[in-house]
């Protein structure tokens, strides 16, 4: 027989600690809130509780970019999914684990963990979360530039989003698709997306946190930096970091400073660039976003070569190049190879030149990054592109001007263009 203890919470109390934790989280007393939850954690009788609180810890640790800390509690959140034996619960604990590893950059671990997710068997609250599964496993072939099953995955949760009219996960949808579209320059779709997202916002938004419009107004930045409209990229951006900064948001905040050094890089001041360069990598480094420092180290050794400082921009390559051989980003490497052929062809050093063209080949090989139509590159200069329902994708043009009747690349016969 369990004896009584006066100090344990009982369910009622484990209910009403949650929600005082929750409005004090919203109301933006985050540090007040964590210490409610963390006593809930402590001191709660009630497992389901337990659970619960926990999902709070995982959702305000990923916000923080404490990403480490965001790990361990979805660590412990398995082990109480598993005592209370409810496949809902452990699905919803292993999701919480792929995407904390998903936020470390721990894409193949992320990939793993989806895929139990998607092979339980739960009921339809399971079966509801496959869309977030979807995305996140989506974000991680992303992040290993493994692009057509990143767009199956994308394809799938955006499925997932409108058969249960889920705007919140259609609008996450819609944010990583800019930022798909972006890595393989179609420009023009990576600003529809978010332009969708903010959309979404705007609509259906009143009452949801305002890190969705947040994340739709810096992939505008991003993509209206692309499109060479700076301005406009400047206001976005300068809207996303106001938010984050309101709410404590440092993995954002990040980025926000990543794309204002690198609209000011585009603008060719690189003196105003590299401080918001340095802050942006001190962050990433602090929060370990390893694909974000990539990026910041590519925008640096474009500085560097602006000014013309060559060995110092091979010194920036050498440390992303360390970085994307470690995630398996390819598209960073190939990004990399590019850059030193520039350097060496500039610096008149052959074998060296020779060697990163070799390798910026196999990259693009590799990566399929290559329309089946016209054997053209992608992802080499701004391009319309359409995906077709196999998620291969080609030039917007060739599809126009030899149809849909099949996929080149696998065959598969298609008479339509794509989902997304």
């Amino acid at each position: 027989m369990r004896l009584f203890n006066p100090w344990e919470m009982g369910q009622d109390q484990t209910k009403q600690q949650i929600e005082k934790g929750l409005h004090l989280y919203q109301s933006n007393h985050t540090e007040k809130a964590l210490r409610v939850w963390m006593r809930v954690l402590e001191k709660s009788a009630d497992p389901a509780g337990r659970f619960r609180v926990l999902s709070c810890l995982i959702t305000a640790h990923a916000e923080m970019g404490r990403y480490k800390d965001m790990l361990k509690f979805a660590v412990v959140q398995i082990d109480t999914a598993r005592e209370l034996e409810d496949p809902d619960f452990l699905t919803e604990s292993y999701l919480n684990l792929a995407r904390s590893n998903e936020k470390l950059c721990e894409f193949q671990k992320t990939i793993s963990y989806c895929k139990t997710c998607l092979n339980m068997q739960g009921t339809t609250v399971s079966l509801q979360l496959n869309g977030q599964v979807s995305l996140s496993m989506g974000n991680a072939f992303l992040g290993l530039s493994i692009f057509q099953k990143a767009l199956e995955c994308f394809e799938k949760a955006l499925r997932y989003a409108h058969n249960n009219d889920d705007k919140m996960l259609e609008c996450r949808v819609c944010c990583s698709l800019g930022n798909f579209y972006t890595q393989i320059k179609d420009y023009e779709k990576a600003l529809f997306f978010p332009c969708k997202a903010a959309e979404l916002v705007n609509d259906y938004g009143k009452g949801w946190s305002l890190k969705y419009r947040a994340m739709s107004q810096y992939h505008m930045a991003v993509a209206y930096r692309k499109l060479g409209r700076l301005a406009d990229a400047m206001d976005c951006c300068e809207e996303s970091m106001k938010i984050a900064l309101q709410h404590g948001d440092r993995p954002l905040q990040a980025l926000c400073l990543l794309c204002f050094a690198d609209i000011h890089r585009s603008r060719r001041d690189v003196q105003t660039a590299f401080p918001r360069y340095d802050s942006s990598m001190s962050i990433m480094t602090e929060i370990g976003n390893r694909l974000g420092l990539i990026q910041v180290l590519l925008g640096v050794t474009k500085c560097w070569m602006i000014q013309k400082e060559l060995d110092k921009a091979l010194e920036s390559i050498e440390k992303a190049q360390e970085l994307a051989e470690g995630l398996g980003n390819k598209l960073g490497l190939l990004k990399l190879h590019c850059l030193c052929e520039r350097i060496y062809r500039t610096k008149e050093q052959h074998q060296e030149l020779r060697d990163h063209v070799v390798k910026f080949h196999e990259c693009v090989e590799e990566m399929e990054l290559y329309c089946g139509m016209c054997g053209e590159s992608i992802g080499e200069k701004n391009n319309q592109l359409q995906a077709l329902p196999c998620s291969h994708f080609f030039h917007l043009k060739c599809l126009q001007t030899n149809g849909t009747r099949g996929c080149p690349n696998c065959r598969r016969l298609s008479v339509k263009p794509g989902y997304v």
